[in-house]
């Protein structure tokens, strides 16, 4: 019976986490990203689909339709955090690109 219940358990907790997003990624320095617009660039052509995408750029474009449906539900606090952030700087800074993002993944004004 203790068996059962330990195995029950230890799925639970492998569901649970599950239910997460990743947090391989979350060490990445996303100031050094906002503020080189090389490094910037990339990540967003690969958003857009128009360039070749890093690992994480990777991640970052399959899980940004869903992270925007489920209001970031399977983000970790840092990510809702470092979101806020990046959303905060590309509109204020980078308007043009943040037209063509919102026009990309929000293109009925769902998310704003």
């Amino acid at each position: 019976m203790k068996f059962v219940i330990i195995a029950l358990a230890l799925v639970v907790l492998v569901a649970a986490q599950d239910d997460k997003y990743t947090t391989k990624y979350d060490s990445i320095d996303v100031d050094e990203i906002l503020a080189s617009d090389r490094l910037f660039i990339n990540y967003f052509k690969c958003l857009m689909d128009e360039g070749s995408c890093s690992p994480e750029g990777n991640e970052l474009r399959r899980v940004l339709p869903e992270s925007l449906e489920n209001k970031c539900a399977k983000c970790s606090e840092k990510q809702k955090v470092t979101s806020a952030k990046v959303i905060k700087h590309i509109s204020e800074n980078r308007p043009e690109q943040w037209t063509l993002l919102k026009a990309k993944y929000d293109p009925d004004n769902k998310y704003s």
